[in-house]
């Protein structure tokens, strides 16, 4: 039965009211024994009317209950509250500490590597490889900047990969824009005598060198002067003089505005260009000095010409430590890292070095092959060479007309050919990009430091030479995503 039936039963007294008759009740009790029966008759039907209403009756419950649970929810007290506000919190500070963890985790095993690659560095151990990953440049690719009317002579890149400055034997100086090709700014040079008119060198420049910073650029040229320039403006600061010959070899300390020179009177001269003042001479070469290189430490290494030397010059320790190897006059060097260089003579030959050793540690004779009749064939010079620093891949030129791309075995004990780059003329310098996405040659038809020979169909010129490295599915052709 249903609830609706006791209550209304419920409201009805148990005793008859006041004037009613025994028979009005007799009668009563009849008509309810009657209608009884016909409940009874009707039972099915009740049984089904009972059953839906169960049913409604159940869901009203659970809508109820939702609405009461919902209630509950809101109807929290203000310490439960504070409880379920606290428990957000410390689980949203949780989280933050653990993305905060994994990022000081990476964080700190990025600083670890870099930490440890300095170090390598600073010990000469470090030999990223990446020239089994250069691929040879498309000659289409391979562009050409001309403005200088004579022979390049040495260029440098600055550290942003944003500009070359190059020198000539036209006593000028270009800056170049990288991107674009375009020359930015062009001090012209002149005869001696002419200075108040253009404000540059007055004779052929032989060499450069750029600050690490890009704050300073030095210039020598053969009249034994060196000239400091702002790069920004290529206005000039000042000249440092006191060499006795050319200058033929500059190069700033890595880090600092230390200065080194090498020239023609024997001698290497170090600089403080942030002062305007000079520091000291070394001397120890027997003939003159024909290139320089150095980076963070304080130290430099020399190539002494015909002297047929390569020399390390301690500079704190006021030591210095003698190599021998080539055959013939060292024109070039330039240093890998801190323990290993390079070297090119006019003998023909290209060697690597570490300065624990006295000897070359590897050789290739006839790097860039001979010329002449069968019999009478002489080496074609190696005039420059460039080092991608603290990598195995390094690059030297010669006037046969190519660029050789090298790569240096395990331990820097080899030397094997990668590819060559055509570009005709005398490879006056060479210079590879920081990031080593490209290289720059500086070309002309006559040797940076004489008259030797001259080749008309050679361009006077800087090439830039975009480096491609091979993927991984070009490594791996068989790979799949």
């Amino acid at each position: 039965m249903s609830s609706t039936f006791f209550i209304k039963n419920a409201g009805k007294s148990a005793f008859p009211k006041k004037g009613h008759s025994l028979a009005t009740s007799k009668r009563k009790s009849d008509e309810d024994l009657g209608s009884n029966s016909k409940n009874r008759a009707k039972k099915p039907n009740s049984r089904h009317n009972e059953e839906i209403s169960s049913d409604s009756e159940t869901e009203s419950t659970a809508v109820q209950n939702e609405r009461e649970g919902e209630e509950d929810e809101f109807d929290e007290t203000p310490q439960e509250k504070k409880l379920r506000l606290a428990k957000l919190y410390l689980d949203q500070l949780r989280e933050e500490e653990e993305k905060k963890a994994e990022q000081e985790s990476f964080e700190t095993e990025l600083v670890a590597g870099r930490l440890q690659d300095e170090l390598l560095e600073q010990k000469g151990k470090l030999q990223r490889c990446i020239a089994k990953d250069l691929l040879p440049p498309d000659a289409s690719e391979i562009r050409l900047l001309r403005g200088h009317q004579l022979p390049v002579t040495c260029l440098v890149i600055s550290t942003d990969e944003k500009y070359i400055f190059s020198a000539s034997k036209d006593c000028s100086i270009i800056k170049w824009d990288i991107e674009t090709g375009k020359k930015l700014h062009t001090i012209k040079g002149g005869r001696k005598g002419t200075e108040a008119r253009h404000g540059g060198h007055t004779t052929q420049v032989l060499c450069m060198a750029i600050s690490s910073d890009g704050k300073y650029l030095a210039t020598g040229d053969m009249n034994r002067s060196i000239i400091i320039w702002e790069p920004e403006t290529c206005k000039q600061l000042y000249k440092l003089k006191g060499h006795r010959g050319p200058v033929s070899a500059l190069s700033f300390r890595t880090g600092s505005h230390d200065l080194y020179s090498g020239s023609h009177d024997r001698s290497v001269k170090v600089w403080n260009v942030d002062e305007n003042a000079y520091v000291e001479t070394l001397f120890g070469h027997q003939d003159a000095i024909t290139g320089l290189d150095c980076l963070s430490r304080e130290r430099c290494v020399t190539a002494g010409g015909r002297d047929n030397t390569v020399r390390v010059w301690k500079i704190t320790e006021e030591s210095q430590l003698v190599f021998h190897g080539h055959g013939g006059s060292i024109d070039c060097i330039q240093l890998i890292n801190e323990e290993h260089m390079i070297t090119g003579s006019d003998d023909g030959s290209v060697s690597v070095w570490s300065v624990n050793k006295k000897k070359p540690l590897s050789t290739v004779k006839m790097a860039h092959g001979s010329f002449g009749d069968a019999g009478l064939e002489q080496p074609h010079w190696v005039a420059s060479v460039a080092a991608l620093q603290n990598s195995d891949t390094v690059a030297s030129g010669s006037n046969n007309s190519e660029i050789h791309v090298w790569a240096c075995g395990q331990g820097f004990r080899s030397l094997q050919p990668l590819f060559s780059v055509p570009v005709p003329g005398f490879i006056n310098s060479l210079e590879f990009s920081t990031s080593g996405k490209f290289l720059v040659a500086g070309v002309g038809q006559e040797h940076r430091l004489g008259r030797w020979w001259r080749q008309k169909e050679a361009k006077n010129g800087i090439y830039i030479i975009p480096l491609k490295r091979r993927s991984a599915q070009q490594e791996d052709p068989h790979a799949t995503e």
